[in-house]
């Protein structure tokens, strides 16, 4: 079952921000390597982000040099900071690791609109 915790959504105008958060235990959050997948309605579910144990990370081309993945062990928390918003940004953003197989929690739900 998954355990973690994503929050941090909202409706914003484009061009603005968010960060997101996924929250968990730290046997989970610090041990592997994290996910943030989005769905946007009617799409299949992408992966948007990872960030590896080291800090390093990886992004989908459409979001590369607008969002930033970043981990908190200490506080075993994973953010997404998501700069310059567009209207195709809006999805319901979920964080994930392999380890939850095809489990996933509820989501935070990105609007970017006027």
């Amino acid at each position: 079952q998954v355990q973690l915790v994503e929050s941090g959504g909202g409706l914003v105008q484009p061009g603005g921000s968010l960060t997101l958060s996924c929250s968990g235990p730290g046997s989970i959050v610090s041990a592997n390597t994290m996910y943030w997948y989005r769905q946007a309605p009617g799409k299949e579910r992408e992966w948007v982000a990872y960030i590896l144990r080291d800090g390093r990370a990886n992004y989908i081309g459409a979001v590369k040099d607008r969002f930033t993945v970043s981990r908190d062990n200490a506080e075993n928390t994973v953010y997404l900071q998501m700069n310059r918003l567009k209207p195709d940004d809006t999805a319901v953003y979920y964080c994930h690791y392999m380890g939850a197989g095809n489990s996933w929690g509820q989501g935070t739900q990105v609007t970017v609109s006027s």
